[in-house]
């Protein structure tokens, strides 16, 4: 259990409280870059609590804007796009994507009002289908070298859906490997031919068992955390009781990150976004070792959940999460279908908007949400003081040699499982079609 004050500490998000500095330290995802091929490109972002618009120019320069107007506070939203830049119909204020207001027009001629004005604005770039946000003090930090910023654009598909909590405890479900054998378990198997894009569907690598199999019959994880220079790795082992291991490597990106295995081909590296203190989105980039992501088939099986714009999930807590006792009994734990995505959003809203952790009772398997939270901790003090390294910072040298990370599935001996799953590794990277290695 921790006191009020230190789970307000670690779950509000505003700029002057601790979580929110720490994260403003850090490239956000602010949208999908789907969000702006339209005719118009103009969306309303609302992230950690700040009321923003995100809008391409006319020369194709992205900006990310206070959304209300520094004249009368008229929604910019609505702003005419034109002369590179947004313009408020309320009086034709026009402003460029680095907030500045070049022009005031219904002012006296001549007048040098409008260089005194500056409007909030945030710097931001494109990478691999997400518009990422830099909200923090001084100079953005480099990117790291991860997957899925290495890989080329036609192997990686990036997506997201809004959940109805705290960002916290959205990402904590994350790094919690012994979830998957309850939340996730399914009563019957599928057809691993027919898993793509698909979590829990395919089988592990050096085995033939489904991990819908591995998960139910094997309930009880041996749970291990390493410190990483990015965050942390979890390794969850389950003993299959006939000389082999199934291994389960996967990852906490700080700040707000998860990082593990979809099948064997692909790869998931998906951020926890505060929309504000009690909603976040998540955004999900699937990235392939091996052929194309098929984009359309992946972005079809997921508008089969969620509806647009919004991007909100159809099953929520106004339709019970589309809850059949009659399902729960025969085909899955949760009773609430088969996208494991609807069963994390009903653990993680049913909690609260902001989960009570005055009444909370951790256990030996929580120990990557233990070791996170000192973390963030840690991240916070040393943010507060203006000393001390966070993890995933440094010099644009330092990150740029930060690569992976690793997450994988696989079954090994016993003996010598330690090795196996970085051979795993290795040999999928030496053969993706893209320069993969580490």
């Amino acid at each position: 259990m921790m006191s009020q004050d230190r789970n307000d500490e670690l779950t509000l998000v505003g700029r002057k409280q601790p979580a929110g500095r720490v994260l403003r330290r850090y490239w956000m995802p602010a949208a999908l870059s789907d969000e702006l091929m339209t005719a118009r490109p103009v969306v309303p972002v609302t992230l950690m609590g700040e009321k923003l618009v995100l809008f391409r120019d006319n020369s194709g320069a992205l900006g990310l804007i206070g959304r209300h107007c520094p004249h009368r506070g008229a929604d910019l939203c609505f702003g005419r796009r034109e002369d590179n830049g947004l313009r408020c119909p309320f009086h034709g204020w026009h402003f460029d994507v680095e907030g500045n207001c070049v022009e005031m027009p219904a002012e006296p001629e001549g007048s040098r009002m409008h260089e005194k004005i500056h409007t909030t604005a945030y710097p931001v770039v494109e990478r691999n289908g997400i518009v990422w946000a830099y909200m923090g003090p001084g100079e953005p930090p480099a990117f790291p070298e991860f997957d899925c910023f290495r890989a080329p654009d036609t192997h990686v598909f990036a997506f997201k859906g809004l959940w109805e909590c705290n960002w916290l405890q959205a990402m904590e479900v994350g790094i919690d490997p012994a979830h998957a054998s309850f939340l996730h378990r399914f009563l019957q198997d599928e057809d691993p031919a027919d898993s793509y894009g698909k979590q829990f569907r395919d089988t592990s690598s050096g085995s033939d068992m489904p991990m819908t199999r591995v998960l139910r019959e094997f309930p009880r994880p041996e749970i291990r955390v390493e410190q990483t220079d990015y965050g942390m790795r979890l390794i969850a082992l389950r003993d299959l009781l006939n000389g082999q291991m199934h291994v389960r490597v996967t990852n906490q990106v700080f700040p707000c990150a998860i990082h593990i295995p979809l099948s064997n081909e692909m790869s998931i590296t998906q951020w926890h976004v505060p929309v504000d203190d009690e909603t976040c989105y998540w955004y999900a980039m699937f990235t392939s070792f091996g052929a194309p992501v098929d984009k359309a088939k992946m972005r079809d099986q997921r508008l089969k959940e969620h509806r647009l714009p919004d991007y909100a999930p159809l099953k929520n807590r106004r339709n019970n999460y589309g809850y059949n006792p009659d399902e729960q009994e025969r085909e899955t734990y949760t009773g609430m279908g088969l996208d494991i995505n609807v069963h994390d959003q009903w653990a993680v809203e049913s909690m609260g908007r902001i989960q009570d952790r005055t009444d909370e009772h951790l256990g030996k398997s929580d120990v990557g949400i233990v070791t996170y939270r000192r973390m963030l901790r840690a991240a916070i003090a040393a943010e507060a003081a203006g000393e001390g390294a966070m993890p995933l910072s440094g010099t644009p040298e330092e990150l740029a040699a930060i690569r992976g990370p690793v997450s994988v599935d696989t079954v090994a001996a016993k003996e010598g499982w330690e090795q196996a799953w970085t051979k795993v590794d290795t040999a999928r990277r030496a053969a993706a079609p893209w320069p993969a290695t580490l």
